[in-house]
């Protein structure tokens, strides 16, 4: 009986310390996985942010080539005198409404 139960704990011994040796490889692996989630976070914001000044920058050169007078942007170019002109036209409500 003393036997078996040496065995026992024995083997409750070895589980124990595979369990840690595999505990302590998932903090590794975790650790590992932090750092590459904050690296790729990183270059996703870089990446996120290098896509909107090409966004802005295709929009820029849209209506620099319709102001040249590209006839496929003349739409484009009426559009956005049209926003301009409804933005002026709010500007002069706000400032009659305020009574200046």
């Amino acid at each position: 009986m003393l036997k078996e139960l040496e065995n026992n704990f024995s083997l409750l011994e070895k589980k124990i310390f595979e369990m840690n040796k595999s505990y302590q490889n998932l903090l590794e692996r975790h650790a590992i996985l932090t750092e590459d989630f904050e690296n790729l976070k990183v270059k996703y914001e870089e990446e996120h942010k290098r896509n909107q000044e090409l966004t802005e920058e295709q929009k820029k050169i849209k209506l620099i080539s319709a102001i040249s007078g590209n006839p496929d942007h003349n739409r484009l170019m009426k559009n956005h005198i049209n926003r301009l002109v409804k933005e002026i036209d709010a500007c002069i409500a706000q400032l009659q409404n305020s009574g200046l």
